[in-house]
């Protein structure tokens, strides 16, 4: 009999990340329970043709749930074969329909049908949770599109955008990683019943001159058409682990547009920036030894767990180009890990991502600072622009505003104001086009902002439109 506590290793995506939902699909159970409605649809199939009796199948609908895990293995630790441990302990619980159980089938015929069962039932958790993150993030690009907030260039400040703006660029991200997540679920396909090397050779046997005129398409059809799954039209003796590389790369996909997400959050967090800031308990503790510290704890998580499922479409790629000939079975064990890990991971970036956005925290007054203390260098160009409109050399007046802007930038990195309106006010290369008064309006850096409002509130629309389909 197995057990595990906390005594042994156990993996953090045991207990500590993923959901319970997705840690009930990637179960040892589950895999079972999926294996022996797989060979209930197989007896189904063979009954059109006489090979197995109603009272057969009506016994393995019977124990069909009933896996017994210490059971198999038991059974396992002694012929080193986990499913055929598996068609032994269901045999032994089906006196009258054990001894037909897999018949003319090989191990994937069940194992890989299973595991297109299991990738379209964690792929449909993942949408779910993609579309829940994608409509709060609707609901904050609306809040915040007209906000106006300096922008960052090469973590420099740049020009303004809008908060909302901002927020629009993940959620394009994130809607596209949804189309993609879509596509890939809709295109989930198992091996089929094709038997050892993807022939249906035996299957062909066991149908030789039925009666019925069955032939092994027919067969294979109605197994797939009973367990809701459609089936690759050609394979070896596992399904393309092509497919295990698009399911991989997408989940990547989300999790790394919600990696850039959580390291911007990061960023806006540190006091130089002061803007945004993660959701904190009032019984939280940031740090061991500083207690003042505010740690942005879940977006690091959401990075590092990014990580791990960007490294993992590799193993995917590796898997599918080795996969020589007929088949290897130097992905059995990766696969193992990889495919859970890869689920369970995203299922974790996702509930800790959707918490963030839902309950970010703005600090208007920060964000109003970082424009009056930046806002002025980056309306320089709408001088710019408006001076050439008004007769100036655009070169010409590039130089005397980058001399200004120079100046005024060394002094405030001195901790003095910014003097660069008053810089401007007395140069007579830039009042002999502008007064003061219209200065100051051009160099109002809040309303240069452009259609970003729009654009963001588009996005928005967009988004609640596609999570609808």
């Amino acid at each position: 009999m197995q057990s595990f506590t906390h005594q042994t290793y156990l993996s953090p995506f045991t207990w500590r990340y993923g959901s319970d939902e997705m840690r009930h699909v990637w179960s040892e159970t589950h895999k079972r329970r999926l294996w022996r409605q797989l060979w209930v649809a197989l007896a189904k199939a063979q009954l059109k043709v006489g090979l197995v009796s109603q009272a057969q199948i009506d016994d393995l609908r019977a124990h069909a749930d009933e896996v017994d895990l210490d059971r198999a293995m038991t059974i396992e630790a002694e012929i080193h074969h986990d499913l055929m441990a598996e068609v032994k302990t269901f045999a032994e619980q089906c006196s009258v329909g054990g001894r037909i159980i897999h018949l003319g089938a090989t191990s994937m015929d069940i194992e890989d049908n299973a595991d297109a069962l299991r990738l379209r039932q964690s792929l449909d958790l993942i949408l779910a949770k993609l579309i829940g993150l994608l409509n709060e993030l609707a609901t904050q690009i609306d809040r915040w599109a007209d906000t106006p907030i300096i922008g960052f260039t090469h973590l420099q400040p740049a020009e303004p955008t809008t908060l909302g703006y901002r927020l629009a660029q993940y959620g394009f991200d994130l809607l596209t990683d949804l189309i993609e997540t879509r596509q890939v679920r809709h295109n989930i396909r198992g091996k089929g019943f094709k038997g050892a090397v993807g022939t249906s050779a035996s299957y062909q046997d066991l149908l030789a001159q039925n009666s019925v005129g069955l032939t092994t398409a027919d067969m294979e059809s109605a197994i797939m058409e009973s367990v809701g799954l459609k089936s690759f039209p050609v394979a070896t003796q596992t399904y393309p682990r092509k497919q295990d590389w698009r399911v991989l790369n997408a989940l990547a996909g989300v999790a790394g547009s919600l990696y850039k997400f959580a390291f911007d959050l990061r960023l806006l967090q540190s006091p130089p920036f002061g803007e945004w800031a993660e959701p904190f308990g009032s019984k939280q503790v940031g740090s061991s030894a500083m207690p003042f510290k505010r740690n942005p704890i879940n977006a690091e998580n959401i990075d590092s767990l990014a990580r791990l499922v960007a490294s993992l479409p590799r193993m995917a790629w590796d898997n599918a180009a080795h996969s020589l000939l007929e088949r290897t079975l130097d992905d059995s064990a990766n696969r193992r890990e990889m495919l859970p890990t890869a689920f369970l991971a995203t299922d974790e970036i996702l509930r800790r991502a959707t918490r963030l956005i839902r309950d970010l925290r703005v600090d208007e007054a920060a964000m109003a600072r970082n424009l009056q203390k930046y806002g002025t260098f980056a309306a320089t160009e709408r001088l710019l622009m408006a001076a050439v409109k008004g007769g100036a050399d655009r070169q010409e007046m590039h130089e005397v505003i980058r001399e200004h802007s120079l100046v005024a930038w060394a002094e405030l990195a001195e901790g003095q104001a910014n003097p660069l309106l008053r810089l401007l006010f007395t140069d007579h290369r830039v009042t002999a086009y502008f007064s003061q008064t219209q200065i100051e309006t051009l160099m109002q850096a809040s309303s240069y902002v452009g259609d970003a409002p729009q654009r963001a509130k588009e996005l928005a629309r967009q988004i609640r439109e596609q999570v609808k389909t």
